[in-house]
């Protein structure tokens, strides 16, 4: 009889040991309120500008204007000699759509999904689609947290939110990715991640209209039409790669970040590098689509610091993004901006945040009018918020922000502001 008890409380003691090697974490966000959008911006007619779009809305949305609404799931086993395996899978939600995640397939919006394994003392790889380094820098030095109104230069918002962007300001996460991460040493951790989608096929097609959208689409005052023809010779290449590099310094009360990111997007048909030749100025426009053609490059980089005084948080920041079509190095589009910022507990139950910035969006020759040289815009944005905390895991708040783009000789001036209130819940 002690034999056979001691056997059960031997095999519920193992059980209990390989169930703690191994875990799974459910976690989200929803974040719901309402919201309201004042923009304007240029209306392109057959001799450049003349008139203004406008825009204005109001709606209760499950889009959430701190923080976008997810569903996700994290694991990790213990294998032994401080290695693990781990992975994540996270999935976009929409609480007032008619489709789970808001989108129009019927599908589930993959914000992250990868597996991967550790080792204690040195660091860590992932395969799949995951955040690239500037995104993981400026969710550790932006005072607004990444949330989803218009006013910050550094996390620009989305096309939702009304005409005057100021254009995408980085690029948030790469798919078909490997991903590295060191440990933390000296205060110093890195990261560096390489995304590759390249194919070959013999397909051939007798035209190649250039109509992709580009990143920097919203706000500028670019071309809004570029075609051209190639000639098929018996088949297509695609070759899309992206890397980037990071680097995080932890110092007491300092947090600085430091990432830069790059990618080559190469497209052609029939084995022939298209060219391209200049528009003409009739084609101006708000909402250009790509005039870099189907070979383009990208830069972009990040640096952002955030300082803990203790009553508040001072942060600052600097981005930078430049595409280039591979052609024509005079043919690009560049916005660079900087921003500083400050969060401070107001009471044991408000919080505060207020940030300001400003930058310049610039084309080159080869994407602009026949004559024209260069072309810049400058543009302004700030952001104010408040949270009510009313536990660890719901809160209310309050978000104000604005942007505005100077006129230039190609395009009039336009912006957009817009406030949400509304209440997060995370699980």
């Amino acid at each position: 009889m002690k034999k056979s008890l001691f056997a059960v409380a031997a095999a519920t003691a193992f059980a209990g040991a390989a169930q703690a090697q191994s875990s799974v974490t459910v976690y989200g966000i929803m974040d719901v309120g309402f919201q309201g959008v004042t923009s304007r911006g240029p209306l392109s007619t057959a001799s450049g500008f003349a008139n203004e779009t406008k825009q204005n809305f109001t709606r209760f949305s499950g889009e959430g204007a701190q923080s976008t609404s997810r569903l996700g799931f994290r694991g990790t086993e213990d294998l032994g000699g401080g290695t693990r395996a781990f992975f994540t899978a996270e999935f976009g939600l929409d609480p007032a759509a008619n489709t789970l995640s808001g989108n129009t397939n019927n599908g589930l919006f993959n914000r992250q999904a990868f597996v991967g394994i550790a080792q204690k003392g040195i660091g860590q790889a992932a395969i799949g689609t995951m955040y690239t380094p500037i995104h993981m820098a400026v969710g550790r030095t932006d005072p607004g947290q990444q949330n989803n109104m218009v006013g910050s230069v550094i996390y620009t918002t989305n096309a939702s939110q009304g005409n005057g962007q100021t254009a995408t300001s980085y690029t948030v996460r790469y798919n078909n990715a490997l991903a590295l991460q060191t440990e933390r040493l000296a205060g110093f951790q890195f990261n560096a991640i390489y995304s590759n989608n390249n194919g070959e096929s013999n397909n051939t097609t007798t035209s190649l209209p250039f109509n992709n959208t580009v990143p920097f689409a919203r706000g500028t005052s670019l071309p809004t039409t570029f075609t051209t023809n190639v000639t098929a010779t018996g088949y297509g290449q695609s070759n899309n790669s992206s890397w980037g590099i990071g680097a995080n310094f932890v110092w007491d009360k300092l947090n600085v970040d430091v990432a830069y990111q790059g990618s080559k997007q190469t497209t052609f048909n029939g084995g022939s590098q298209p060219t391209a030749a200049a528009p003409g100025s009739a084609a101006v426009g708000a909402n250009p689509v790509n005039v870099l053609g189907t070979s383009v490059g990208m830069e972009q980089l990040y640096a952002g610091a955030v300082y803990d005084f203790g009553i508040l948080k001072a942060y600052a920041g600097y981005i930078s993004a430049k595409y280039t079509a591979a052609y024509n190095s005079n043919a690009y589009m560049e916005r660079a901006g900087q921003q500083i910022g400050i969060r401070a507990n107001l009471t044991k139950t408000i919080e505060g945040w207020a940030s300001a910035g400003n930058g310049t969006m610039t084309a080159g020759s080869g994407v602009l009018p026949t004559g024209t040289t260069r072309a810049t815009q400058d543009f302004t944005a700030y952001q104010v918020g408040a949270n009510y905390i009313m536990s660890k895991r719901t809160n209310l708040y309050a978000i104000f922000g604005s942007t505005q783009v100077t006129s230039s000789s190609l395009n009039m001036s336009e912006g957009a502001s817009s406030y949400g209130v509304g209440v997060r819940h995370t699980f």
